[in-house]
């Protein structure tokens, strides 16, 4: 969970995943819709996809017993390098660096190291090694990575309260706040798709659930086209449509941020029935909607809420005709 995540995000996760799964047997007995229902709005999903399936490997394969060597821990599903030698030198004290962003900051400014990010990961990696101490490995790397999340911060480093301030090669230069140097990140591509809100008579939205593998993988979705470069026109999300029904585009877009790109939805709604997952709107919490789509949720619900005199976009999705250019530049102004 602490993967690219802050503890104070993290911690009412862990509360209620460790309420729900007390131990590693009640996790593995779990099937995935479960776990990725309580994990959603944390993000990064494929950590909860790893972290189920991990469980299940431990119980099948190990005992439900936790191997002690870096080298099989590396062998359990979404366990790298620095995971396990965090575990391995904090649970079982095993000799060997644990090293995160927080370690790789505090080793570059404590050598002063010039080389830019990431290439410089591989020296920075042999210079911690070298640190870690004999005897006492894991309170080491739990006190080197805190050293870098409360001292050593990316910005303002409290360098005057660092106990290795006097042998840092940084703070004799004047370096400290510089390092370590990265390179500019280039510009996030923008991705265009279209989400159908298809409803039924009764008022149920149509969900289906991602394949396992890939962004967002085993989530609950509004069915989507796929994402692209280039916008999508109308006709062509309909060739891809999961019904046959009277759409409609419903005004504005839907924004959201992925770690590599930008995404920018538009959603067409239609009233028809298709195979698949159908849920009264008021139960969708039920099940593992990424942020994305809550989004979409939130977008089509506020959309279609208006009276027809007030909303072009509900007119059109009953009328099934869809809304005049006019009409639809002046919700997108609205929103």
């Amino acid at each position: 969970m602490l993967q690219q995540t802050t503890v104070g995000t993290v911690a009412p996760y862990f509360d209620r995943f460790m309420a729900r799964w007390p131990d590693i047997f009640a996790l593995a007995a779990a099937s995935l819709d479960e776990v990725l229902q309580l994990w959603q709005g944390l993000g990064y999903y494929a950590r909860a996809r790893n972290l189920h399936a991990c469980a299940r490997t431990i119980v099948e394969r190990h005992g439900g017993v936790f191997p002690e060597e870096a080298a099989a821990l590396r062998a359990l599903p979404g366990i790298g390098d620095y995971t396990a030698a965090a575990i391995a030198a904090i649970a079982f004290d095993r000799h060997g660096a644990a090293i995160d962003g927080n370690v790789e900051r505090v080793i570059a400014r404590l050598y002063a190291v010039q080389e830019a990010m990431p290439a410089a990961k591989a020296r920075l990696r042999t210079l911690a090694a070298a640190l870690v101490p004999d005897r006492r490995s894991g309170d080491f790397a739990q006190a080197l990575m805190d050293l870098g999340a409360t001292i050593c911060t990316p910005r303002r480093p409290r360098c005057v309260l660092c106990p290795w301030r006097s042998c840092c090669a940084a703070v004799a230069s004047g370096l400290a706040e510089d390092l370590p140097l990265r390179r500019e990140k280039p510009e996030r591509p923008l991705r265009h798709g279209v989400a159908f809100w298809l409803t039924r008579s009764d008022g149920a939205v149509l969900l289906r659930r991602r394949p396992e593998k890939g962004l967002l993988g085993g989530m609950t979705e509004i069915p989507s086209t796929s994402w692209r470069a280039a916008p999508w026109s109308l006709t062509e999300a309909l060739r891809v449509a999961p019904a046959a029904a009277a759409w409609s585009p419903l005004p504005g877009t839907v924004r959201h941020g992925f770690t590599h790109f930008q995404l920018e939805l538009a959603v067409v709604a239609g009233v028809g029935n298709a195979d698949g997952i159908w849920s009264p709107v008021e139960r969708l919490g039920d099940y593992a909607l990424p942020t994305l789509m809550k989004k979409v949720v939130r977008h089509a619900i506020s959309v279609l809420a208006f009276g027809p005199s007030e909303n072009p976009a509900a007119s059109a999705a009953k009328s099934g005709k869809p809304p005049s250019a006019a009409s639809r530049t002046g919700a997108n102004e609205r929103r």
